[in-house]
């Protein structure tokens, strides 16, 4: 059975110790895949052309945890069929540059068990332009199954103070719903992005991770997310993009229909879930915007 540590990495409950600085180089080219593997048509973010071409605003939410090494021996790390995307927050302070180089710095925030032999691992990222200019904060909490094994985690006292928070939507007709249907092919082209777990793509990776197909990655149905809230709200204008949280509570396959209900809670700030069908896949979500 694999030992978690949390106490050789964090000082009683504070964070752990921000990373080294993480140079991240990233072309024209990449903003536009990215857009495109959300699912996004509109031509701000997929055509370089456009006059108002721009960085979606949820670009940087693959950068979460990057520069944070952490003792394998505290932490033991996970193969990708037993880590799932658990909860994601971005938070733009300032508008990404259409390319160039990024510094991003991370630190452990949180290591909690989850049920028998699971561990939830919460990071803080930030992102800096070349400036030095914050530009991006990110919340990264990942749902780790087990290390050799599913359920292989002993059990362990946790260290830190997690963000995660119950939100429960109001007991009424919706202000908000918006609909849309995840291509068959959209985690192969998601994964161009970066993310090559093979949970999203190999049958039998998935069967290995629980899954009878590949599911769709956590962050492609978090920038579908973005991108369905984004038009509805502001117009698809990406400089009144202020927070998006979602915690993914089942997963969402190529193929399935996506439907948003969203409900208002105070001025730029909304209450939503998603569903496939009757099953809500993300929860305890919120978005905000100027």
């Amino acid at each position: 059975m694999a030992t978690y540590h949390p106490q050789a990495l964090m000082t009683d409950h504070a964070p752990g110790p921000w990373s080294v600085p993480q140079a991240i180089t990233y072309a024209e080219r990449d903003v536009l895949l990215y857009a495109v593997g959300i699912g996004s048509t509109d031509l701000r973010y997929v055509y370089e052309g456009h006059p108002q071409f721009a960085v979606f605003p949820t670009f940087a939410i693959r950068w979460g945890g990057a520069g944070l090494v952490l003792d394998a021996a505290a932490l033991p790390p996970s193969p990708g069929p037993m880590t799932i995307d658990a909860e994601r927050c971005i938070e733009l302070l300032a508008p990404l540059p259409l390319a160039g180089t990024v510094a991003v710095r991370s630190r452990l925030l949180a290591l909690h068990p989850r049920g028998k032999g699971g561990a939830f691992v919460e990071f803080e990222s930030e992102v800096q332009d070349a400036d030095g200019v914050a530009c991006v904060r990110i919340f990264t909490g990942v749902f780790r199954r087990g290390v050799e094994q599913l359920g292989d985690i002993e059990p362990f006292d946790g260290r830190g103070h997690s963000r995660s928070t119950r939100l429960e939507v109001p007991a009424r007709a919706p202000d908000v719903e918006v609909q849309t249907t995840i291509a068959p092919h959209q985690a192969h082209l998601y994964r161009l992005s970066g993310d090559y777990n093979p949970l999203h793509i190999d049958p039998a990776a998935a069967r290995s991770g629980g899954f009878d197909a590949p599911i769709l990655h956590g962050l492609c149905t978090y920038g579908h997310c973005g991108q369905m809230l984004l038009g509805a709200l502001c117009a698809g204008d990406p400089a009144r993009f202020a927070a998006l949280k979602v915690r993914f509570s089942s997963p969402v396959f190529p193929g399935d229909t996506l439907t948003l209900l969203g409900w208002h809670d105070g001025p730029g700030r909304l209450l939503f879930e998603a569903r496939v069908g009757g099953k809500t896949v993300v929860s305890n979500a919120y978005f905000e915007y100027r």
